[in-house]
């Protein structure tokens, strides 16, 4: 009885030593989990050699990715892509060579550029042209091309904007002095680039649809 019992003892010792052995390689990762290890290592290192080998890119490679990176986030002129490659020491030989083929390509269009300012600048922030022309200068379009994008707008569409901006700031200059509020929104206009005879005719309008007496806006200047 008492052999019985011993025996059973020594095969549940067994069994528990199978056991444990057999938690240990799962908790030590085995040896699969250590041949894995190994893999991954080697891999490590092949991507960091693989990554100090790759060669220096050439200054048309940097030119041509500075420019798509640019023109990526938003369209631009010429000029601009030309000064950005110069501050980033682009020759400029290099730089005009990128360029050309960046217009050949369509990727760089003045034109398209210009048209596309004039429509949004006008419509979102109420410029006339002659603030429209100037900020297109500043950009480097060509005076030509300047040109052509403001034809899209003509004195009577211009005057009409004007008339749009008058009405939505009129409210706020009420319990000003007359001469105060001619000023003010006459002012305004000309900061967008209206014309002073413009302005002052369509500020008189609108205080006179107010019920403003405006007889004498003419004489006064902005």
């Amino acid at each position: 009885m008492w052999e019985q019992e011993r025996g059973g003892d020594g095969a549940d010792g067994a069994e528990d030593r199978r056991e444990g052995s057999r938690r240990g390689r799962r908790e030590s990762g085995g040896r699969g989990g250590r041949r894995t290890e190994g893999r991954e290592g080697r891999g490590d290192r092949e991507g960091r050699e693989g990554r100090q080998e790759l060669p220096p890119q050439s200054p048309e490679e940097q030119a041509r990715a500075i420019c798509l990176r640019l023109l990526t986030g938003m369209p631009r002129t010429r000029r601009q892509l030309a000064d950005a490659l110069a501050k980033r020491d682009i020759p400029e030989e290099v730089s005009e060579q990128v360029l050309s083929r960046f217009e050949e390509v369509g990727l760089i269009d003045d034109a398209a550029f210009a048209g596309a300012w004039v429509e949004s600048r006008h419509r979102g922030r109420g410029l006339a042209r002659r603030a429209l022309a100037q900020e297109l200068r500043t950009k480097g379009v060509a005076p030509t091309l300047v040109q052509e994008a403001l034809e899209q707008l003509d004195s009577d569409q211009e005057e009409e904007t004007a008339r749009e901006l008058v009405e939505r700031k009129l409210r706020a200059t009420r319990g000003l002095e007359r001469d105060k509020r001619i000023r003010r929104l006459a002012g305004m206009l000309a900061r967008k680039g209206y014309p002073e005879g413009m302005a002052l005719r369509v500020v008189r309008r609108a205080l006179e649809a107010e019920g403003e007496d405006a007889e004498d806006a003419g004489d006064l200047t902005i």
